[in-house]
């Protein structure tokens, strides 16, 4: 089935009531004389960041401005992720202290939570029962009409509640507001057909559905006019791109493209799934001068047994060629991945396999969980063989071993001159300024505030196990 894209008649809707919303902030201001405010936060994954940056860009276009301070907001929303029961409990925290605010100090404040989580029926039910102070819900699909149902919020009684599923629709014409000029992502495609079986995505997000290549290369072409020069594509599979479209066009090809863009100084890109990862996307990464010498492969878990019993279609002797053949073909690329420990059927011996291909593949970094349950879901269904204190003891032994890899891996950037996009402040010392190199790594310099969105050499002085340091060559 191929994409459809949201009509310019449904969008027009939406933008009367973005109208009519800035039609109220603008009363509120001279009535109360002051701007309304927004509050908003985002859990999960980058996607979920991009979708947070259109609700503001709507936001925006309607007269709100932002604040970092919840309390002192008018609205505040919260963007949830529900890929792991803590991103959920942490919402729901959350809310439980805007209970408190809204009750004593700002009783006009409305509460709105939207995302992967409240696409969930179960979860949307238990905040209405539970967290009646919340005024609007919407689910992953219906960000685009986010103006209607906040409009209908701000004009009615009772709680607004859209968590409506989709056909595999999308909206082109939803204004963004990034924090950043200089780096940008941008979203290729949503929703997964992968049917993992640990994982909740597939029932929140829907299916998976390419967005057509001119619209993302004029979004790009739109970003570098900006003064954007790094562009990161996102996909829950983004080596899945094309194969909805009624077109001939891959992942790779769309990668030729957006390298032929002038102004694209850097091409990065997640997340890739093993069983698509072709030789013809490798070489692409190889021949593209543009694409950074970084890839985040994630492969869950080392068993064979496990893998399959997770739908992940690979086996582990698959992956490991899967890695040297990128490795051969890309000298030098970063690697990174996913690992999730205590899968429920997980032995002790299977976890040995995942330790097997840390310490074959020697990762740059990895992003590690312990399996977290998700109703709906058929790994959820499963009795656990390993105890909770086994799993723990397991996980933190795959701590002890990548962390040593990661301070071996950053040892040898020592010495070295990197390229460095500078992107802030460094986020632990705020009296330096922060950026990566093309593999991905975290550099903190002593620098200046209009090196901003530019790119200097660095020599780099010292290794530590997240982050390198180094100075400036003038």
């Amino acid at each position: 089935m191929a994409t459809t894209k949201i009509t310019k008649e449904q969008w027009a809707v939406s933008e009367s009531f973005i109208a009519k919303i800035k039609e109220d902030n603008a009363n509120f201001a001279v009535k109360n004389g002051r701007t309304r405010l927004a509050h908003t936060e985002t859990y999960g994954c980058q996607q979920n960041v991009n979708d947070t940056e259109r609700i503001r860009g709507m936001l925006k276009k309607a007269g709100f401005e932002f604040t970092d301070n919840a309390e002192e907001a008018d609205l505040v929303i919260y963007n949830t992720c529900a890929v792991r029961e803590n991103a959920e409990q942490r919402v729901f925290g959350r809310l439980g202290i805007l209970k408190h605010i809204k009750e004593n100090t700002n009783p006009d404040m409305m509460v709105a939570v939207c995302g992967c989580m409240v696409q969930q029926e179960h979860i949307t039910e238990k905040i209405k029962k539970v967290h009646d102070h919340v005024d609007l819900i919407f689910g992953t699909h219906s960000l685009w009409k986010m103006p209607e149902l906040l409009y209908k919020t701000m004009t009615e009684n009772g709680v607004v509640v859209d968590i409506t599923q989709s056909d595999g629709s999308i909206a082109e014409d939803v204004p963004i507001l990034r924090d950043k000029d200089e780096k940008a992502w941008v979203s290729i495609m949503y929703g997964c057909n992968n049917f993992c079986t640990y994982c909740i995505v597939p029932y929140v997000r829907g299916r998976e559905r390419s967005r057509k290549p001119e619209d993302i290369i004029a979004e790009v072409k739109c970003l570098v006019k900006g003064g954007t020069s790094e562009i990161s594509l996102l996909g829950q599979n983004v080596n899945s791109y094309g194969k909805d479209l009624d077109i001939d066009i891959d992942f790779a090809d769309l990668i030729r493209m957006i390298n032929d863009i002038d102004g694209v100084e850097r091409i990065r890109f997640m997340t890739s799934h093993p069983k698509d990862l072709s030789d013809k996307l490798i070489y692409t990464m190889r021949d593209c001068e543009h694409v950074c010498k970084q890839l985040h492969l994630p492969f869950q878990a080392g068993s064979d047994k496990i893998l399959k019993q997770m739908n992940r279609r690979y086996t582990k002797e698959k992956y490991l060629s899967l890695i040297d053949k990128v490795k051969k073909e890309i000298p030098g690329i970063a690697l990174t991945t996913d690992v999730i420990v205590g899968f429920p059927t997980e032995t002790v011996e299977d976890f040995k396999e995942t330790l097997d291909i840390i310490k074959y593949v020697r990762f740059d970094n990895i992003f590690s969980f312990i399996y977290s349950r998700r109703e709906g879901t058929p790994a959820a269904k499963l009795d656990f063989v390993l105890t909770d204190e086994e799993i723990h003891k397991n996980f933190n032994e795959l701590l002890e071993v990548q962390n040593q890899i990661c301070l071996e891996k950053n040892l040898e950037y020592e010495g070295r001159v990197e390229k460095i996009l500078v992107d802030g402040r460094s986020k632990t010392n705020k009296s330096l300024m922060a950026g990566r190199t093309d593999s991905g790594k975290i550099v903190n310099f002593e620098g200046t505030e209009d090196m901003l969105g530019k790119y200097v050499d660095v020599k780099i002085v010292h290794a530590k196990q997240w982050s390198l340091e180094g100075e400036i060559l003038r």
